[in-house]
């Protein structure tokens, strides 16, 4: 018999709006989604700063800090892209339902595995383009790894040897080749208060010593 007949799903003893009421505001998974260098984790954790001062409890899932722990038996073919992003998937819906903002800042970079994200997460789950130009994403390079995949010492490197599809509707767009991280860090926070993630009380912008993304 498989052993999944074995499996008892058990719900869980504190309800969703319990959480709202002990945290003053509710849960979801901002998924940012974009080239390397777009800045992802820089507005990731700008964010999460400025959510910090707020009194708005949240966490970021950066996709390179977890291929160093949860996922570091995974490489790049789109194999293990996909189970790189479902097992992120399934971290971050446990968090939302923890009461936490959960903030992920993954390349992500085909619309399938997108997609299972939002089925696996369920429920206010938002898709946040960081578009950026792959020239200046270039020019920016901060960890070097443009020139190394353009010189053939990386394989499967989005957006030079594999292809990055960009949202067709994402929940939001940021232009991180056109604004500063402040400016787009203030988009989001006005985004979440339109979503009616946190309320009009939530009001400081954590400011960055270097405004410019990188």
């Amino acid at each position: 018999m498989n052993a999944e007949h074995h499996i008892v799903w058990h719900s869980q003893t504190i309800s969703a709006e319990q959480r709202l009421k002990l945290n003053g505001h509710r849960s979801c998974i901002l998924w940012f989604t974009g080239l390397s260098g777009a800045g992802k984790s820089t507005l990731a954790n700008h964010l999460e700063a400025s959510l910090f001062l707020q009194g708005v409890r949240s966490v970021v899932l950066d996709g390179d800090n977890i291929r160093h722990g949860l996922n570091k038996d995974l490489g790049f073919s789109a194999e293990d892209r996909a189970e790189n992003i479902r097992r992120i998937s399934e971290v971050a819906k446990i968090l939302k339902e923890a009461g936490l903002v959960v903030l992920v800042a993954a390349i992500s970079p085909f619309r399938k595995d997108r997609a299972l994200s939002k089925q696996v997460c369920g429920s206010h789950f938002y898709e946040v383009y960081v578009s950026c130009d792959i020239n200046e994403c270039i020019k920016r390079d901060p960890k070097g790894l443009y020139q190394k995949a353009i010189r053939g010492e990386i394989k499967n490197f989005t957006g030079i040897s594999s292809p990055y599809e960009p949202p067709i509707q994402p929940d939001i767009i940021l232009e991180s080749d056109k604004k500063t991280a402040d400016q787009l860090v203030e988009e989001l926070i006005s985004f979440l208060k339109v979503n009616h993630i946190i309320d009009e009380k939530h009001g400081a912008v954590f400011q960055l010593s270097q405004h410019e993304i990188g």
